[in-house]
């Protein structure tokens, strides 16, 4: 079992401690036992808006943990408390994988944890952050940065977006996308994915993806090119590629290219099918194929994967997979 620590201070955003602890702190189906064992450190009674919190351990226990969750705080104007960044620069140097949400990031890049790396935070803050942290390459324009073991995310459901990343890296596809599913979210959203997007949820008959991508994802098996999409949507291929940029914040190809291998990530952890067969089953064609975009997204190759998220009693998949990168850590 991980341990997940959620570092709280006076004056954090409840929304993003709320949701990190939501995540972290239930019991995750298809899990043997708890999942995760969830502290809450911080540095006495801490004032969050309205709201008052009685931490169940002191700052001192962060080093302690697995991960640390760093949820941003209202002011950014306001140095972080030097106890708070004193504690997660401990807790990293321990060992500890740390992750912020929205503008945590200050937190991280105080403690120096952000030099040299990109990160990201709420598209309102980064030039702010920028410029008081002139080694640390922030990228505006994404919802997570993943470093291996430091973490940023941009605001509120991008927050959401990077603890299920999180999930999915220790424990695999199949239980984030429970878990996103008990939320009632999208499974997962690729990190790249701009912090804009002009219609984040295309709705049937509102949108024209609002039926083109529930379609796709039934046919991934199938060979489906940029043309036949369009057609379905009744579009030009100029008019698909806006449409997707706007709402998926990538291209036809590329979406495509991640569904497949999502497929192939859930039927790896779920079924005894050979490599071949998933490949089939996610329209890759061949083993060779799978492998080789396989392991340009997720990080490893298909044999890996599933050697590391094959602990759970096969049963056939319930759905089609996310789109999200993966990479298995631990």
């Amino acid at each position: 079992m991980s341990t997940v620590a959620l570092a709280v201070t006076d004056g954090m955003l409840p929304f993003e401690l709320s949701l990190a602890h939501e995540v972290f702190g239930s019991p995750l189906a298809g899990v043997a036992g708890p999942g995760y064992r969830l502290l809450v450190c911080g540095p006495g009674a801490v004032r969050l808006g309205r709201f008052r919190l009685e931490p169940d351990h002191g700052l001192d226990h962060l080093p302690r943990a697995d991960t640390v969750i760093v949820p941003g705080w209202v002011d950014v104007d306001v140095p972080p408390p030097a106890e708070l960044v004193d504690a997660v620069r401990a807790a990293h140097a321990a060992g500890a994988r740390v992750a912020s949400l929205c503008t945590g990031a200050f937190v991280l890049a105080a403690a120096g944890l952000l030099d040299g790396r990109r990160a990201t935070t709420h598209w309102a803050h980064t030039e702010v952050l920028a410029a008081r942290h002139p080694r640390v390459t922030v990228d505006p324009d994404v919802l997570y940065v993943d470093q291996g073991t430091v973490l940023t995310s941009a605001g509120k459901a991008a927050a959401l977006d990077l603890c299920l990343h999180l999930v999915r890296l220790d424990h695999g596809t199949s239980v984030a996308n429970t878990v996103a599913r008990r939320l009632v979210v999208p499974p997962h959203r690729e990190g790249g994915q701009a912090q804009f997007v002009a219609t984040p949820v295309p709705a049937p008959g509102q949108h024209p993806l609002g039926a083109l991508l529930p379609w796709a994802l039934a046919r991934l098996d199938q060979p489906l090119t940029v043309t036949d999409l369009a057609r379905q949507a009744g579009l030009s291929t100029r008019q698909l590629g806006r449409h997707f940029q706007a709402v998926t914040g990538t291209t036809p190809l590329r979406w495509l290219l991640i569904q497949r291998v999502r497929r192939a990530q859930e039927l790896l952890e779920s079924t005894e099918r050979g490599v071949e067969a998933v490949a089939a089953a996610a329209g890759m064609g061949s083993a060779t194929t799978l492998r080789r975009h396989f392991n340009r997204v997720v990080g490893v190759p298909p044999d890996a994967y599933r050697r590391t998220f094959r602990a759970r009693p096969p049963a056939e998949p319930a759905g089609p997979a996310d789109p999200a990168a993966a990479r298995p850590r631990r």
